[in-house]
């Protein structure tokens, strides 16, 4: 009888982890799951999204991770807080505190300071939330047919070697939530049935592979926030049965090849919130039946790449929350039949196309199915695109052609849109790829973050992101040396100017192509998200992260605050020369609204670099950034920043609306005057008087004079 429960009660836990191998097909091609009925594949955002997509219901299955042991105790075995009291109680003897039914007792927060005397038939004690403090030696000896004992909430602080001698029936063993601090081994030696063994919440330090002697029958055991620092060799080997073991919450640092060598008939094993920080590459190889592995919340850096090769039968497999800083798809190519698998980043979703659900879901930029996961983001990148690259090219084309008095400004401002202008392209790209990959990126997500146009288009964007903040910064010095020290010879000429405009753009290749150098060193620096910027990583290696922070840390913030402080030593500067000197005030006033102009561009530039640098001094002290944050900056924050600067620059100044007015005046003259010769040649007789003074009028509209307007009868 007792055989047939513990079978029953395995094949119920295994409904709840574990389905038949048939429900996943290799078949599929990646990033597709099966229907039920194997015959039909869907792509894996059809997975519960509230739709019955393959008609049996097979998509809509599984939505929730409903694996908790104690969700599964209750659906088993009942609650043992819900006696029926209406029952007839078979004890004769037990505290008229306690409540009976039939031959289980329930003694909970009754003040017991030591196990009750009850009649020998009993099948249950329930002793929770009592003063029991010590369990001295055959203190349930006479109980000899109880299956269930729970004595949670009695802060024990010691248990005896003989404590539970007798108790060959017993099948559950509650001693969570107590003061225990070590268990002596061979403590549960004679408890041959027993089948669940829960030590929850205890301040255990330590165990050996000695204190599980006897448990023959064990299938659970659950060690749940104790203190372990340390698992025994062969923890297993007195425990053959053993199908499902929860560690979670202990200080357990490391792991050896020997732990699990004996675990035959583990299906689930559970190790989040400790402070595992290696796992030797053949942990898990004798685990054939694991079902399920959770080594989330740990501090595991690196795993071997064929630690789960074993692993044939792993449905589940949660890897959240470590600082993980290499994964490839050889870690994942074995598992054939995993269905869910967690990361702390999305970015490890690509390594494992052919498993069902992932989570997260998203990176804020890209999701399972486009690489553009926000339909806002994805118009954005395009208008954005088209006004940057629109705007600049125009600007380029009219400083061109209009002749300005300050050739080498007017030439610095064309090579400032020529830097801008490839933010644009760089936007091109991203919309272009996106809807080559749209609805099934993730089957390309790999293959296109390491190709080569992904990495080019990394340094596109780097490329004119940092040429456009020097040009800014070296544009706001010399307007700086213009309006502080306007007496000084120390403007830069043509050559020099010509000569610096090269160095900058030198500089920005320079810092764009460094992470190509070197791959070992860099990792794949452009290539950590689909949109192929390096903004922000959480897995990215200190090297890696060094560089992109001195790069938006160093350089950039740097740059901002001399623009700033540049403006600030302008503007005090104005105040006290327009007062002192009434014949500098004209070419000042030009110079305070050209600085006034500059100073609109650097607060536009603060809009767009003030949540670069808090994003980037947050993931200096590993602050969580929400990823949504991240995407709305490297899509429309830095971009728009390229498409305000010809705007500002050009396109609102007064010398262009004046140089514009003119030319716009000047075409309308000339239309005038090509319709007034029209009519001239057939209703005019020419003298010699009037020729000279007609052709002198003639020549003052074709040189854009004002003149009056001429009447001819």
């Amino acid at each position: 009888m007792l055989f047939l429960l513990r079978l029953v009660i395995l094949l119920d836990v295994k409904d709840f982890i574990l389905t038949q191998d048939s429900s996943v097909s290799p078949s599929c091609q990646k990033g597709f799951f099966p229907c039920g009925n194997l015959t039909k594949c869907l792509p894996r955002a059809f997975h519960c999204d509230g739709v019955n997509d393959c008609g049996n219901g097979a998509d809509e299955e599984n939505c929730g991770d409903n694996s908790g042991w104690a969700s599964i105790f209750d659906t088993i075995h009942g609650n043992p807080n819900n006696m029926d009291l209406s029952q007839e109680c078979y004890l004769q003897q037990y505290p008229q505190c306690c409540a009976c039914k039939e031959t289980e007792l329930e003694c909970i927060n009754v003040n017991l300071k030591s196990v009750p005397l009850v009649s020998s038939n009993v099948t249950l004690l329930s002793l929770k939330k009592n003063k029991i403090h010590i369990l001295p030696d055959e203190v349930f000896t006479q109980y000899t047919e109880v299956k269930k004992i729970f004595l949670q909430y009695n802060c024990i602080k010691y248990i005896s070697r003989k404590a539970f001698i007798g108790l060959h029936k017993l099948q559950m063993l509650y001693l969570s939530h107590n003061c225990i601090t070590s268990l002596r081994p061979g403590v549960f030696k004679d408890l041959h049935e027993l089948s669940w063994l829960i030590l929850d919440d205890n301040p255990i330090t330590r165990i050996s592979q000695q204190l599980f002697t006897g448990l023959n029958s064990l299938f659970f055991l659950s060690m749940i926030n104790n203190h372990l620092e340390a698992l025994p060799k062969e923890m297993c080997k007195h425990m053959p049965h053993l199908n499902w073991v929860d560690l979670e919450g202990n200080q357990i640092k490391s792991l050896m090849n020997s732990t699990f060598l004996a675990c035959d008939e583990l299906t689930v094993l559970f190790l989040p919130r400790n402070q595992i920080d290696f796992v030797p590459d053949k942990t898990f190889s004798s685990l054939k039946n694991l079902g399920e592995l959770d080594l989330s919340n740990n501090m595991i850096m690196d795993l071997p790449h064929h630690i789960f090769k074993d692993l044939k039968h792993l449905q589940k497999l949660n890897l959240s929350y470590n600082p993980l800083s290499y994964l490839d798809e050889n870690h994942f190519k074995s598992l054939k039949y995993l269905q869910s698998l967690y990361f702390k980043n999305f970015r490890y979703c690509s390594y494992a196309p052919h498993v069902r659900i992932c989570i997260p879901l998203t990176d804020g930029i890209s999701s399972f199915e486009d690489l553009l996961a926000n339909n806002i983001l994805r118009i954005f990148v395009w208008v954005i695109a088209f006004i940057t690259c629109f705007g600049n090219l125009f600007v380029i084309c009219m400083r061109t052609f209009i002749r300005a008095e300050n050739k080498t400004h007017a030439m610095s401002i064309k090579i400032l849109c020529c830097a801008d202008c490839l933010m644009g392209v760089y936007l091109f790209f991203v919309g272009f790829f996106d809807i080559k990959y749209r609805g099934q990126y993730q089957k390309y997500a790999l293959l296109w973050m390491e190709s080569l146009q992904c990495r080019l288009m990394g340094f596109l964007a780097m490329l004119s992101t940092e040429v456009s903040v020097l040009l800014l910064t070296y544009l706001t010095l010399e307007k700086y040396v213009v309006i502080v020290f306007p007496f000084s010879n120390i403007r830069p000429g043509k050559h020099q100017t010509l000569i610096i405009l090269v160095c900058i753009w030198i500089a920005g290749f320079l810092i764009a192509i460094i992470p190509f150098w070197s791959e070992e060193f860099f990792g794949n620096f452009y290539g950590k998200n689909g949109v192929c910027f390096p903004l922000y990583d959480q897995t990215e290696d200190f090297r890696s992260k060094g560089y992109s922070l001195g790069i938006f840390l160093g350089v950039n913030l740097l740059a901002f605050l001399i623009i700033v402080f540049s403006y600030i030593s302008m503007f005090c500067s104005i105040q006290k020369t327009a007062l002192q000197t009434s014949d500098m005030r004209i070419p000042i006033r030009r110079d305070v609204a050209l600085a006034n102009r500059f100073f609109f561009i650097v607060f536009s530039d603060a809009i767009c670099w003030i949540p670069v640098f808090v994003i980037k001094t947050l993931s200096l002290f590993q602050v969580e950034i929400p990823d949504t944050i991240t995407s709305w900056i490297v899509i429309f924050f830095l971009p728009i920043n390229s498409a305000l600067n010809p705007i500002l620059y050009t396109l609102t100044t007064s010398f262009f609306k004046d140089k514009l007015k003119q030319l716009l005046h000047k075409h309308r003259r000339r239309s005038i005057f090509k319709s007034e010769k029209k009519s001239l040649s057939t209703s005019i007789v020419w003298t010699d008087d009037s020729s000279s003074l007609k052709l002198g009028m003639l020549n003052k509209i074709i040189l854009g004079d004002s003149v009056t307007k001429p009447t001819y009868l």
